[in-house]
């Protein structure tokens, strides 16, 4: 017996946990043989009772609650989808004449019973009229239940099994409607503090990341605040409805645009019963799909193990060591010490390695820089373009799609300029808004090689309206690596996409840039007039570093 039972007579708790005896046929809502023992139990004890049935009419729960409301226990045994109804409902008391309460229809919706139903106790104890309310799956009104007529329990005729299979029904059918071949469907959410950030470009942008990493996006969420709630992020009414809407659309996955802390990302999921992952770990998946290279693939567990570290959690005394007795006797490290002192091991022997593979690089680097080469490095916002400019400049097959972090390994290839004048050109990974920090400390290394650029290409996706905002994203992780002062061209790339060439030419005024489009070769003979004379201001000791000859 779950609840308060504080202060109830032996006789009182005997006859509570009696209704665990009972059984209601499964086409029968209720009946009034148990409604009557509810309400007179109620009534004499003035506490809510509560049971929570079985779709077979067993009584799976009996729970004793206050004279306001009632506590349900956890339904972990219980099954839990996202895509179904938890196959249990609930029936309780009412003592002071109220119909269904908030409490009611949020338990309704968050726990996904198949249906509530409230009772009420009447003065001399009898059953009066019952209110119900159940579930509704994604239809045009935006409604997310739907209350039932009130009716006495003894005039109840609903066929409860038939019509719980039908409305489970209706729910996969409706969700059918959408497209479901990616094992994970997700609702984007976003929590928006500041008044003057775009909050709808960067729910844009974690679509995008969402569609690279396979996901299919089933809805987006902002919510404006003054400031994120500490515990869930969102308000605690916003992720009620936000579990409801995942239900009728069939939703398993819900990402959040922010970085969230282990305790977080703990109690969104107990309250949603959802997966839950942020910014962060989405982009960390993106890279783990796509690194091909052994120092790729390096880089990006040891990413991925340091956001790992510092969300290792445990609760009680699991969060500390253990010792006692002379000397320190005691069990030892905990499970999550040992987990905790492996990653960190894990991580020294990772950072070992990159270390090995860089002293390799930084000999490769040498090599190059005594043939006094020009090297120009081709850096920008994550799909702006990169990889296929480099394939059209050198006509390179370096894989390029329209997804985002395409590229992560660098690639190089020789570009001769009409003059018989030659060029480095290599490729670098994508920047983005927000770069998680794990990320750029593993990527430093391959980062770092722009250290050696004698030019910087930098590619804009001149037919986004965000542009300018990306620019300064690039900007800024330039200044962060100290190479934001070596000569750069601005490309202002897709210019078949921006229909007004009025605008084109001022834009390219306004930044220094030079408008092409990679798809079509016949866009970049003034690029390359612009590289080659940039590449002919170069001096000596620029190529080389150190006054030699070329």
């Amino acid at each position: 017996m779950y609840g308060n039972i504080h202060g109830l007579g032996a006789s009182q708790i005997r006859r509570i946990e009696h209704l665990y005896r009972r059984k209601v046929p499964p086409e029968s809502i209720l009946t009034h043989e148990l409604a009557r023992n509810l309400t007179e139990i109620s009534a004499e004890i003035h506490r809510q009772i509560g049971l929570l049935l079985s779709r077979r009419g067993d009584v799976a729960f009996v729970v004793v609650g206050s004279d306001r409301q009632i506590l349900l226990p956890p339904l972990d045994r219980f099954r839990a989808s996202s895509a179904r109804l938890r196959g249990l409902r609930l029936i309780h008391t009412h003592l002071n004449g109220e119909d269904l309460t908030g409490d009611d229809l949020t338990d309704l919706a968050l726990l996904r019973l198949d249906l509530v139903c409230a009772v009420e106790v009447l003065p001399d104890g009898l059953p009066g009229l019952a209110y119900a309310a159940h579930l509704l799956p994604e239809n045009q009104d935006g409604r997310y239940w739907e209350i039932l007529p009130p009716q006495r329990p003894s005039e109840i005729r609903t066929d409860f099994l038939s019509f719980i299979q039908d409305l489970e029904s209706e729910f996969a059918k409706r969700q059918q409607v959408r497209k479901i071949d990616a094992v994970d469907k997700a609702i984007l959410i976003r929590v928006e503090t500041d008044p003057r950030s775009d909050a709808e470009a960067s729910i844009a942008e974690l679509k995008e990341l969402a569609r690279s990493c396979g996901v299919e996006v089933f809805g987006t969420l902002i919510q404006h605040r003054h400031a994120a709630d500490p515990k869930y992020v969102l308000g605690r009414g916003k992720i009620s409805d936000l579990v409801i809407g995942a239900l009728q659309k069939g939703a398993n996955l819900l990402i959040f645009d922010h970085e969230l802390t282990a305790a977080q990302i703990r109690s969104i999921t107990e309250f949603t019963e959802m997966k839950v992952i942020d910014r962060t770990q989405l982009i960390l998946d993106i890279f783990a799909q796509r690194a091909m290279s052994r120092e790729g693939k390096i880089q990006v567990e040891l990413a991925q193990l340091r956001y790992l570290l510092p969300r290792l959690t445990g609760k009680g005394t699991a969060l500390s060591r253990l010792a006692g007795g002379i000397g320190g006797r005691g069990p030892g490290e905990t499970k999550l010490e040992i987990d905790r002192r492996r990653v960190r091991e894990r991580i020294h022997r990772l950072e070992k390695l990159l270390k090995d593979i860089g002293k390799d690089r930084d000999r490769r680097r040498d090599r190059r820089g005594r043939t006094g080469i020009p090297i120009i490095s081709i850096v920008g916002y994550t799909n702006s373009g990169k990889s296929t400019l480099l394939n059209a400049l050198t006509k390179s097959r370096v894989l390029a799609e329209d997804r985002l972090f395409a590229t992560l390994d660098p690639k190089s290839a020789r570009l001769r300029f009409p003059r018989e004048r030659e060029a480095l050109v290599t490729d670098t990974v994508g920047f983005i808004r927000h770069l998680p920090p794990e990320l750029f400390s593993a990527f430093r290394a391959t980062l770092d090689e722009l250290q050696d650029a004698h030019i910087l290409l930098h590619v804009i996706d001149a037919g986004r309206p965000d542009f300018e905002e990306r620019i300064g994203a690039v900007e800024k992780v330039l200044e962060e690596l100290g190479v934001a002062g070596k000569p750069q061209i601005r490309v202002l790339n897709k210019e078949d996409l921006i229909a007004d060439k009025t605008q084109l030419a001022a834009l390219c005024r306004r930044f220094d840039a030079v408008a092409v489009s990679a798809l079509d070769t016949r866009t970049l003979h003034p690029l390359l007039a612009r590289m080659e004379a940039a590449v002919g201001q170069l001096g000596v000791r620029n190529l080389h570093g150190n006054g030699e000859p070329a």
